[in-house]
């Protein structure tokens, strides 16, 4: 079987360069980033690449986000380096790296929207957002002619969590502990933006935007249940919003909507989640991927540990291949090999 990894993450030389010497970068960084030598070592990522057979990714960037790190005034900067490090890889290493997703600056929302045009225009083959704007949310209208581009461009979205330590756990702390912010909070952060883009409005006024939900979708396949009836009844806990109003502007039934979205597979080997998430979104909308490097072998492990997990599952053929590769072939408008 064919293995297209949609979602996975590299930092090109430059890029790194620029980000090691930025202040702040080796605290948000953190020692498991800067432990991983696939993450930004080419050499290695080929190796990695290389031994599995049949075997190509689709590169993003890597966290932090731009916003996190640089200002509007330099971000724009950085996210052009990053992006066209990418599309040099891509250039030089088709057979391994045959696509990227871009990255922008999105707390210059303008500049956002001119990059944005600029790499899809030069074959970028998806966009990579966070789920939230150094804490803003995704659905502020400044952000709005972004979605317009990518939807004009056919592309799809990349959705990577992002919820940070800043974002307490709990009202009386100031921080999450535990690491619980990642390990448990980035499935809620996934849901909740999904959230805020249906009842934002923003999947009825950009229809054609296709959202590729890392980690199938974080919550929602889970408690697919509460998603449909508790929405149906949006306004019934509420008193000093009309949400029941909200409800009838929408253009489908809240739980429709989920549905349409997309989800990997990068779910560090669980073949319950995996099972669970192709259940809710279908096989026509999950996509192959593993998060490479950050398995605790440090680039082969989630790889490995996926592909066991694929070809555990009781699927079709032609659904099989749907997910392996032929979804990503399609979203991200890949050539087939030959």
């Amino acid at each position: 079987m064919r293995y297209i990894d949609a979602f996975n993450h590299f930092f090109p030389a430059r890029f790194f360069a620029e980000l090691v010497q930025t202040p702040g970068a080796q605290k948000d960084m953190g020692k498991r980033v800067r432990g991983i030598p696939a993450l930004y070592d080419l050499d290695e990522r080929l190796r990695i690449v290389d031994s599995f057979p049949d075997y190509s990714q689709v590169l993003s960037l890597g966290m932090p986000a731009i916003d996190r790190l640089w200002d509007a005034a330099r971000g724009p900067e950085i996210a052009r380096i990053g992006n066209d490090g990418l599309a040099e890889l891509t250039a030089k290493h088709p057979d391994r790296f045959p696509g990227y997703a871009a990255s922008l600056p999105m707390n210059a929302p303008a500049a956002a929207a001119r990059e944005a045009e600029r790499v899809l225009a030069n074959g970028a083959n998806a966009i990579q957002l966070h789920t939230n704007v150094d804490g803003a949310p995704l659905d502020e209208e400044h952000f709005w002619p972004i979605y317009e581009i990518i939807e004009k461009s056919g592309k799809p979205i990349l959705l990577h969590p992002i919820r940070t330590r800043e974002m307490a756990d709990y009202r009386t702390e100031t921080k999450s502990k535990y690491e619980i912010c990642s390990v448990i909070g980035w499935p809620f952060e996934t849901g909740a933006a999904l959230a805020r883009l249906v009842f934002s409005g923003i999947m009825d006024r950009y229809p054609g935007l296709k959202v590729i939900s890392h980690h199938l979708g974080g919550i929602i396949p889970y408690f697919e249940g509460r998603v449909g009836h508790s929405w149906d009844q949006l306004g019934a806990r509420t008193s000093d919003e009309d949400y029941a109003a909200l409800l009838k502007r929408l253009k489908k039934r809240p739980y429709d909507y989920f549905k349409d979205f997309y989800g990997d597979t990068a779910l560090a080997g669980s073949r319950a989640a995996t099972v669970c998430g192709i259940d809710f979104f279908g096989t026509d909308h999950v996509v192959f991927a593993s998060d490479c490097p950050f398995d605790p072998e440090k680039g082969r492990g989630y790889i490995r540990a996926t592909i066991a997990v694929m070809e555990s599952l009781d699927l079709p053929a032609a659904d099989m291949a749907k997910i392996c590769h032929g979804n990503a072939e399609r979203l991200f408008g890949l050539r087939r090999p030959g």
